[in-house]
């Protein structure tokens, strides 16, 4: 007999997609960043700032993920017996 967790689960190819997605993203941004006609402290600077949107892009989907996690009630199968 299977286990069910009682949390939905993404599937592989929605996984796959976001990957492929924030991939393509991120390439993008890259390159428009390379390419910028621009003097290099201007295009260095575009790519720290990029770099700490990812980060706080990050943080802040984790943060709301716990605490969304936090709220839901815990799965006890065993509750009414």
């Amino acid at each position: 007999m299977s286990e069910a967790s009682g949390r939905p689960q993404n599937t592989a190819a929605f996984y796959g997609q976001a990957v492929a997605s924030f991939s393509v993203a991120i390439a993008a941004t890259a390159i428009g960043i390379f390419k910028l006609h621009a003097d290099a402290w201007v295009r260095a600077f575009l790519a720290i700032a990029v770099l700490y949107l990812v980060t706080s892009s990050f943080t802040l989907a984790k943060v709301i993920r716990d605490r969304q996690d936090g709220a839901r009630a815990a799965y006890n199968p065993f509750e009414k017996l």
